[in-house]
């Protein structure tokens, strides 16, 4: 689900109530981090930080108890439509693989303009790890000494970060246990998630966010998830090359494949704890120099599953 659209916020309820006393008593940092695995709800959780703090002075403000958006918020309506001037996101461009300078360079120009009745400021810039290295430089010039009533919300998905970067920011873990997991999952689908996936797709490490992608993806490619073990579903979506026609299932297929090593993992298994580490390395390449994913896949294929 689209998080810029989600008017519930599942979970997360104390991060926000920080957060939200943070800013009341004026002392909400202008530049923080929210880290976290992928499909945690760290973006569902910022918008929902940033609709709390521009609604509090308009109709239809942000409902604390309820932890939710009210539909008819003029901030809302604005963001969704991508409107609102004293909002700004940056994310990866469609066709693309990194955050383009010229993204910085464009809300460097808007940042410079006047804010809307001088209400604060949000930049919110999703999946940090994806700025290249201009980009960051590009992007700490503005990050350094914001202008006044200008907050930047970065979120990171467990992913390595230039430290020049992460050191001008204030890093918060954002985190689900495994039962919270389920228990979101469950209020997002309306149904318990263990009739619709094999247990073996379920694990510490999976989100609500992974498993509703799963699930998307299981619909529109008409997979059995749950008569499927994950070495059966990673060679069905490898096998069959279907992360070529849906580009969420190449960061599920990378999920899984370290997940498959964690379930298999020990200190006593050298061989396997080595191509854990080879693997891991190749998946990290894989992304920060974009190299061709379907040849890791295939190695994969071949020495692990196959092997």
């Amino acid at each position: 689900m689209e998080p810029s659209l989600q008017q519930s916020l599942f979970g997360h309820y104390e991060t926000f109530d920080t957060f939200k006393n943070l800013y009341l008593s004026k002392k909400f940092p202008n530049k923080i981090i929210l880290s976290g695995e992928m499909g945690i709800g760290k973006c569902t959780l910022a918008y929902h930080l940033i609709n709390y703090t521009l609604s509090l002075n308009e109709d239809h403000s942000y409902d604390t108890k309820n932890y939710k958006i009210n539909s008819e918020n003029k901030s809302f309506k604005l963001i969704k439509n991508k409107s609102n001037p004293n909002f700004n996101i940056i994310d990866v461009e469609e066709g693309k693989k990194n955050i383009d300078i010229n993204q910085i360079r464009d809300l460097i120009s808007n940042l410079n303009k006047s804010s809307f009745n001088e209400d604060p400021r949000f930049v919110l810039i999703d999946n940090i790890n994806l700025l290249n290295l201009n980009s960051v430089n590009a992007l700490l010039k503005v990050i350094e000494e914001p202008n006044d009533n200008i907050n930047f919300i970065l979120i990171n998905s467990n992913k390595r970060v230039l430290p020049t970067l992460k050191s001008r920011c204030i890093n918060f873990k954002i985190s689900l246990s495994q039962n919270e997991t389920i228990e979101i999952a469950n209020m997002i689908i309306n149904q318990d998630i263990y009739d619709i996936f094999n247990e073996e797709l379920i694990n510490y490490y999976t989100t609500p966010g992974q498993l509703l992608k799963i699930l998307k993806v299981s619909e529109e490619f008409e997979i059995d998830v749950k008569n499927l073990s994950l070495k059966d579903f990673l060679l069905l979506i490898i096998k069959n090359k279907l992360y070529k026609k849906d580009k969420i299932l190449i960061e599920l297929t990378y999920t899984f494949i370290e997940n498959f090593f964690r379930s298999k993992v020990s200190i006593k298994n050298v061989e396997i704890l080595n191509y854990y580490n080879y693997f891991l390395k190749k998946i990290i390449n894989t992304k920060i120099y974009n190299l061709d994913e379907e040849t890791l896949f295939m190695e994969f294929e071949d020495r692990i599953l196959n092997g």
